[in-house]
């Protein structure tokens, strides 16, 4: 092994040493008797003049206190004053030792300048605390890549005195280590040697392993490796630097993992979701396998019982482990160099099947639950998700396997932190699933759901809101069904979106259905409807307004269309009030929009509401829509209107075809910035043989008349069973007719999905259903109608008004 030394490794002699100090031998008497070059370099006099003149010529004969140390090997040491050649002064320090060999008494007394003396003291105490203080951990070994020097910090890293391990290979003091950054030879001694062989040096490479001083704990270091040359050039070895990052990186890889989380836990507003979120942050950086387990409240929206019999009883929505990870990225390396000595085994955990999970009393999770602390036990961390004073479940972190077993001081802070994060977003995502399910309930109720089979008419519909969280808007539709077999088709469009303008939207459905089905014109409707808005918005801005002092509603504005289609006549009767005209698309022809009166938007007032009255051949399309259909700020709304039209050109296509198509081509992004709702309707005609009317003169003999035709006209339908009911309902109504109206009176049945009975006349005052007491002569009839049919009721027309009555058809057997 090459020896570290003066002559082949780096300087270390002092500025005493007799091969480069001021060296002056003198014998018994004090007279030089020897001088050498650095003595003349020093003082100045050549050898000629000062061989064999006394000592006393260029040094004083005393020392000039205070005495400095000297290093322990030179006796007589002392601090004199010197006199140069050229006559000034110089404090030197002195150190005088026998001749040896000589047999006489001549001396060889060294010196040198105090101030090189004092810098070289200082760079000793620099080496020493280097190789004694220093935090990092230094080594030197020799060009066959041998230990042959280290300092204090080197000797704890390793546990054993320097003597034990001298002369040994890196790889052979950490053999399970390994560098985990990239871009250098793989192994220790390779990178030493291409230091070696290149002089390229390595700076702040990252080393993991165990080092023999504490074999149970993985450590991490950042090495630096450089060549050694001597004062020649002569390459001698390498020097390692080497530095203990454990706590730094630790620290580090904590940041970044909360860094992680803040980047992914609660950016979805799903309880599932998120509870999944914070498995994937925390392995394998954290745990080997990590759960998460909530109540089944939250999973509904609603805050968990606090009971510990609810709150011991979770649902597993969530669980993570290292090998699932690992097998979903295969390059992820998620196990530590060396295995950890086997931990305690932890309870399995079952698969993610949301099953619900109960834990028994003295588990982690259990006592977790009932103290809301942190439980450590061993390998298991269990932490309480808490939303104020309830606690929607738990998170488990495990280490099971490799790796440290056991959690730290700041890694039970950094769990608390973590799951403190994700119970905000969780218990966030439970407000919404709340809130949400509320607005779907309400959506429920404000637009149908279900729109029933009509003989009128075929029907399709699109509803989409802009608003994609709560799921409902401003527009609306509705398909209303009347008497006599007619319909009622209704679209509106409140003014704004969300849960406010669903509200609004909602008072006027309900308000139009009432309406409707009070057999109200189109005009009348609206006119009445607008009646109510204004004044609701009359009344309301007497109150007081919202916090701000603006005022909330938003229903003065709003625009509607309604239309009623009898597929007895097949005539449509529409009206709107500021809303679109509907398109019309009859059979073999082109789409039309009909110029309908547009009437003031609901609320506002001023001008009266026009109706039109269209015929529409079997089969015609009626679409009615909403503008956000056909509005948007890239095209004009003529545009829009246009390729609705071609659209609805496709006679061969189904309804639900073409609300596809239209929503496809004019939202082709699938998202609207206008709530959008489209109805169409295909219309339909009821058979002749479905219908059947008679007029009849005001007379008492038309009573008769009217019961024998309607009992005829039941044989033929084969509804023989109905004959009774029928009879009386007819004689009644007649009978009401004749006494209390003008003109000939009309009669007719329909046989449709019911049986329905009609009697219209010329005047306009509308029966009244009523008690009769007991001596009454009269005035049970119409009661007793209403216990033989459905449904009964009065509509008014231009001319008159007309009872009608609706039965059920018998039972099949």
């Amino acid at each position: 092994m090459m020896a570290w030394n003066a002559e082949q490794g780096a300087d270390f002699r002092g500025p005493l040493d007799v091969t480069r100090a001021a060296t002056a031998v003198v014998d018994a008497q004090d007279t030089v008797i020897g001088w050498s070059p650095a003595a003349e370099r020093l003082l100045g006099y050549p050898p000629q003049e000062i061989v064999g003149r006394p000592l006393a010529t260029f040094l004083s004969p005393g020392p000039k206190p205070p005495v400095l140390p000297l290093p322990p090997e030179f006796r007589g040491n002392e601090i004199r004053v010197a006199r140069h050649r050229d006559g000034h002064e110089l404090i030197v320090a002195t150190a005088v030792c026998a001749l040896p060999g000589t047999g006489t008494a001549a001396r060889v007394l060294v010196a040198t300048e105090l101030k090189d003396l004092q810098q070289w003291e200082s760079r000793l105490a620099l080496l020493h605390g280097l190789a004694t203080q220093s935090p990092v951990g230094l080594g030197i070994y020799d060009d066959d890549l041998r230990l042959t020097w280290c300092n204090t910090a080197f000797e704890r890293e390793i546990g054993r005195p320097f003597a034990e391990f001298r002369g040994r290979r890196a790889d052979e003091l950490y053999s399970d280590g390994k560098f985990v950054t990239k871009g250098h030879p793989p192994t220790l001694e390779a990178v030493m040697r291409h230091v070696l062989d290149t002089g390229e040096p390595f700076l702040d490479l990252h080393f993991q392993g165990r080092p023999p001083s504490d074999p149970e704990t993985v450590h991490l270091w950042s090495c630096a490796y450089y060549r050694l040359q001597d004062a020649d050039g002569r390459v001698i070895g390498v020097c390692e630097d080497a530095f203990d990052i454990s706590d730094r990186y630790k620290a580090q890889r904590r940041l970044a993992l909360l860094v992680e989380a803040g980047r992914g836990i609660g950016t979805a507003l799903d309880v599932r979701v998120t509870a999944e979120k914070i498995t994937e942050v925390a392995v394998p950086e954290f745990a080997t396998t990590v759960t998460v387990d909530l109540a089944q409240g939250v999973l509904e929206g609603e805050v968990p019982a606090t009971s510990r019999a609810a709150a011991t009883s979770l649902v597993r929505v969530a669980r993570c482990s290292a090998e699932e990870a690992a097998q979903e990225n295969p390059g992820l390396d998620a196990s530590p160099p060396r295995p950890a000595p086997p931990a305690p085994p932890a309870s399995p955990a079952p698969p993610v099947n949301h099953s619900r999970v109960e834990y028994p009393p003295g588990s982690p999770q259990y006592r977790s639950l009932s103290s809301g602390g942190l439980v450590l036990d061993d390998t298991v961390l269990v932490v309480p998700l808490r939303a104020g004073n309830s606690t929607l479940g738990l998170v488990t972190f495990i280490r099971d396997g490799a790796g440290p077993a056991t959690f730290d001081g700041g890694e039970v802070a950094l769990a608390d932190e973590l799951v403190a994060r994700t119970a905000v977003s969780i218990d966030n995502a439970r407000r919404f699933t709340r809130e949400r399910t509320a607005s779907l309930a309400l959506q429920r109720q404000l637009l149908p759901q279900h729109v029933p089979e009509q003989s009128a008419v075929e029907l399709a519909h699109r509803y989409l809101p802009t608003d994609d969280e709560t799921g409902v808007g401003g527009d609306w539709f509705d398909v209303i069904p009347l008497s006599g077999t007619r319909v009622g088709l209704v679209v509106g469009d409140v003014v704004g979106h969300g849960l406010q303008a669903a509200a609004t939207m909602g008072r006027l459905r309900t308000t139009v259905r009432a309406f409707a089905q009070m057999d109200m014109d189109p005009v009348e409707l609206l006119s009445r409807l607008d009646d109510l808005v204004a004044q609701s918005a009359e009344e309301q801005r007497s109150e007081l307004g919202t916090p701000d002092g603006t005022y909330a509603d938003v229903t003065t504005g709003a625009t509607c269309l309604y239309a009623v289609y009898d597929p007895v006549s097949r005539r449509c009767v529409m009206a709107r009030a500021g809303h679109l005209p509907p398109a019309v698309v009859a059979a073999d022809s082109r789409p039309t929009f009909p110029d309908l009166p547009a009437g003031p938007p609901l609320g506002l007032g001023g001008l009266p509401f026009e109706s039109m009255e269209i015929e529409l051949p079997v089969g015609s399309l009626l679409a009615l829509f909403t503008d956000g259909l056909v509005e948007a700020r890239d095209r004009d709304i003529d545009h829009g209107l246009d390729t609705l039209g071609r659209v609805l050109s496709d006679r061969h296509a189904s309804l639900d075809e073409l609300c596809d198509r239209a929503v496809a081509e004019l939202l082709p992004s699938g998202s609207t910035a206008d709530d959008t709702a489209l109805l169409l309707v295909r219309t339909r005609e009821l058979d002749a043989s479905q219908v059947t009317e008679w007029e009849l003169p005001a007379e008492p003999v038309a009573v008769g008349r009217a019961r024998d035709l309607a009992t005829q006209q039941l044989h033929r339908w084969g509804l023989e069973e109905l004959t009774f009911a029928t009879e009386l309902v007819v004689s009644e109504l007649v009978t009401n007719a004749v006494r209390y109206a003008e003109g000939p009176v009309q009669v007719r049945l329909i046989r449709d999905r019911t049986l329905l009975c009609e009697v219209a006349d010329r005047g306009h005052t509308s029966p009244h259903l009523r008690h009769s007491g007991e001596d009454d002569e009269g005035g049970r009839g119409l009661f007793i109608v209403a216990q033989l049919v459905q449904r009964w009721g009065t509509r008014y027309t231009p001319s008159g008004k007309t009872i009608w009555t609706e039965q059920a058809f018998p039972t099949t057997g």
